[in-house]
């Protein structure tokens, strides 16, 4: 994907205000949609229908963010330093995802449901392969996290295996024929598994099972990513003159969304298993681009909370089923309703508390320690920002 046009590493900011907003939002619905399966307000059953898309926006951004590192890094160099890349992966996810593993399996207390699937699946990011929510549902919001980890080990490798200096040329066929091939996978996901239980008590779990979860079904958020990366940095005129239409971008991502909602008003249905993710992948995808245009809304203005919420996403992420649990059992025992507003205000807080308490005491140190490590293989370079990546 190098290409001697490709917009120098400065082109684009290192911080982008507009993807703390779109990664608090993806936060925001995640909490809303996971709260639904507590006692929860009556209201927020309309609310929070669509919050399982906020998994679909994570996934674009990762998919933007990782592929625009490593392209700068491709442009500005030549080549890719896999041992760079690792170090930064493993210390920005392995540490607050093994405290909270540790957790689950450690404190049972903390366990929103019964029973966990094995260790093995989480230490080696296969959970989201043959994940039964009835038989070991605790902690399945992990399933999105072994997809990105997959993700993450086979992007530097694909971009390496292409040809240097043709890479470009071959992304152009590569990303549509993995669109296509997610398409067919999911096809045969339906025809295979989910359509012979229509109409059984296991259809809603076959249906997570076979076709929600396993990653080959859900790479559209992904490809997406990566298709933007590529295009603001192999193709800059392309994207300046798409950055000087931001906020029609940004409308037109907001149009696709509500087409897609509509067409996963029931998302178990066939058109919503088969459609619905590319959609929902591409509204997304377009607002991020519009995150990244300098003539976008989105673009320039900061705000303190979704900064501090964006901050703190990882850690809200994987801790928030837990402390929802906890929170709930506490405060249900001294008198406040488990269905009331009262109670989802005191469990949003005891989760921002919770991500507080995880980011400043495992996240923040081992960031800390990863750039002491970058910098010994960087002699004489500049430092890198303990929270870049």
């Amino acid at each position: 994907m190098t290409n001697p046009t490709a917009a120098p590493a400065s082109a684009i900011p290192a911080h982008l205000p507009g993807l703390d907003h779109l990664r608090a939002l993806a936060i925001g619905q995640v909490l809303l949609f996971h709260y639904r399966i507590f006692p929860h307000p009556e209201w927020l059953d309309a609310a929070g229908q669509f919050g399982w898309t906020g998994v679909d926006l994570f996934f674009v951004l990762s998919g933007y963010l990782i592929a625009a590192q490593l392209l700068r890094e491709l442009a500005r160099r030549g080549r890719l330093s896999l041992a760079e890349y690792f170090i930064k992966r493993t210390f920005r996810i392995l540490p607050a995802y093994l405290v909270v593993v540790a957790l689950y399996f450690g404190v049972p207390a903390f366990r929103e449901r019964e029973a966990l699937p094995p260790l093995w699946k989480f230490l080696t990011f296969t959970q989201n392969f043959g994940l039964d929510l009835h038989v070991s549902g605790t902690f399945s919001h992990a399933w999105s996290l072994c997809v990105e980890e997959q993700f993450y080990l086979l992007l530097p490798l694909g971009l390496l295996a292409l040809a240097p200096g043709r890479r470009g040329r071959w992304a152009a066929a590569v990303l549509p024929a993995l669109v296509l091939l997610g398409f067919g996978a999911r096809l045969l996901s339906w025809y295979g598994a989910v359509a012979p239980q229509l109409g059984t008590e296991q259809a809603t779990l076959v249906w997570y099972k076979y076709l929600y979860y396993p990653t080959y079904n859900r790479l559209d958020g992904l490809l997406v990513g990566i298709a933007i990366a590529a295009l603001f940095h192999c193709r800059p005129q392309v994207a300046a003159r798409l950055a000087r239409h931001g906020n029609r971008v940004a409308l037109l991502g907001l149009v696709v969304l509500a087409g897609a909602f509509w067409v996963c008003r029931e998302p178990q249905a066939f058109g919503a298993s088969i459609f619905g993710f590319p959609l929902v992948a591409l509204g997304y995808g377009l607002l991020v681009a519009a995150a990244l245009s300098p003539g976008s809304v989105l673009h320039g203005t900061a705000w303190r909370v979704s900064a501090k919420v964006a901050a703190l996403s990882f850690a809200i992420y994987l801790t928030h089923k837990g402390v929802f649990h906890l929170t709930q059992a506490w405060f249900s025992a001294r008198g406040i309703e488990p269905e009331s507003n009262a109670m989802l205000l005191l469990c949003l807080a005891t989760v921002l508390a919770g991500a507080e308490l995880l980011h400043a005491v495992v996240e923040k140190p081992f960031l800390q320690l990863r750039q002491r490590l970058l910098m010994r293989r960087r002699t004489g370079r500049a430092p890198v920002p303990a929270g870049a990546g």
